[in-house]
């Protein structure tokens, strides 16, 4: 079950430019009955090698911007330790509903992304460096304390704000959030949030999905691309939306 839970994601996350912890955190909660923080602290360990995977199947296909990810990466993987060690500091249910607006209003302004024009157009210089250092900031804090790769703000900044193509936004985010996940992965470790029992099978199937989803990207046309990724964000924004608010928590 874990293999399969892996194929899924990495699929998924290979196909869309995500590290799919927005798949398989609901999957580790719903299928295998894990507590929610060990299903993120998990997440990010398994994101670690999605990334890995993807990036380098978008990099041999000449679809990875070195220079973007390591801005993005460069303040990430400070937040991402920030992130993590918040992630309790907060009731779970607020956590989810904010995230799940944010990503409906990511979701809007990439579908009316080809309408806008002065948002179209490539960003260079200084700008484009600040844009990338701050999405990777914010992106990195999410991740640690959501349990995501962070692909779900990396790659609308980098279509909407900077002006790249939807593949090399893609490549070059499940390239950032390689070091990021990896700095929130070992914070979340050294909580206790991480259950290592499913990695020897969740890893396999992780990478051999990612390798299959980021090979399968290319024979889809990025307006196909920007609806699914559109589809993808709409879905878990509502599902986050739907988290019941836990009074019990909320009295403490």
């Amino acid at each position: 079950m874990t293999f399969l839970i892996g194929l899924v994601t990495g699929i998924f996350g290979g196909l869309v430019g995500l590290g799919g912890g927005v798949i398989m955190i609901p999957l580790m909660v719903g299928v295998l009955k894990m507590g929610q923080h060990k299903a993120h602290g998990t997440s990010l360990v398994a994101i670690v090698f999605t990334g890995i995977v993807g990036a380098v199947t978008y990099a041999l296909k000449g679809s990875v911007d070195i220079l973007a990810s390591v801005l993005l990466a460069t303040t990430a993987i400070f937040t991402a330790r920030a992130g993590a060690s918040y992630a309790n500091a907060l009731p779970e249910w607020k956590l989810k509903k904010f995230f799940g607006m944010f990503l409906l209003l990511i979701t809007l302004l990439l579908l009316i992304k080809p309408y806008i024009p002065h948002i179209a157009e490539p960003t260079t210089g200084w700008l484009k460096i600040i844009i990338l250092l701050l999405t990777g900031a914010f992106t990195g804090f999410l991740s640690g304390m959501m349990g995501v790769g962070g692909g779900t703000i990396m790659v609308p900044a980098m279509v909407l704000l900077t002006g790249l193509p939807q593949y090399v936004a893609q490549g070059s985010s499940l390239l950032a959030m390689v070091p990021a996940g990896g700095v929130g992965a070992f914070t979340h470790w050294r909580a206790g949030n991480v259950n290592t029992s499913i990695l020897p099978g969740l890893i396999p199937g992780i990478i051999l999905g990612t390798f299959l989803g980021s090979s399968f990207a290319y024979t889809l046309s990025e307006v196909v691309l920007r609806v699914i990724f559109a589809a993808v964000l709409t879905w878990t924004g509502i599902r986050y939306l739907r988290t019941p608010i836990d009074n019990a928590v909320e009295e403490k």
